[in-house]
């Protein structure tokens, strides 16, 4: 039996922070993929984390679950005052 799957868009931010969750992912071993990553290079000045132009990073729905826990601890890490 084939397993489905969608993708389904874990992080929004700048190119370098996008670069940055893709590669934790990809430790994991979870296959991440960047999205609108041209828009974040083209025009810079536009992206903002989650806002319009901001780079994505898109995972599979089956790992959705382990990459959110990835996502939270960056954004722990690159929120501590330490």
């Amino acid at each position: 039996m084939k397993k489905e799957f969608d993708l389904v868009q874990i992080f929004a931010g700048t190119t370098i922070q996008a670069e940055m969750v893709k590669s934790l992912l990809l430790n994991a071993e979870i296959k991440a993929f960047i999205k609108d990553e041209h828009m974040g290079t083209m025009f810079p000045f536009h992206t903002a984390p989650g806002a319009a132009g901001s780079v994505k990073v898109v995972v599979s729905n089956v790992d959705y679950e382990r990459a959110k826990l990835i996502v939270d601890d960056y954004y722990k890490n690159i929120n501590s005052d330490e």
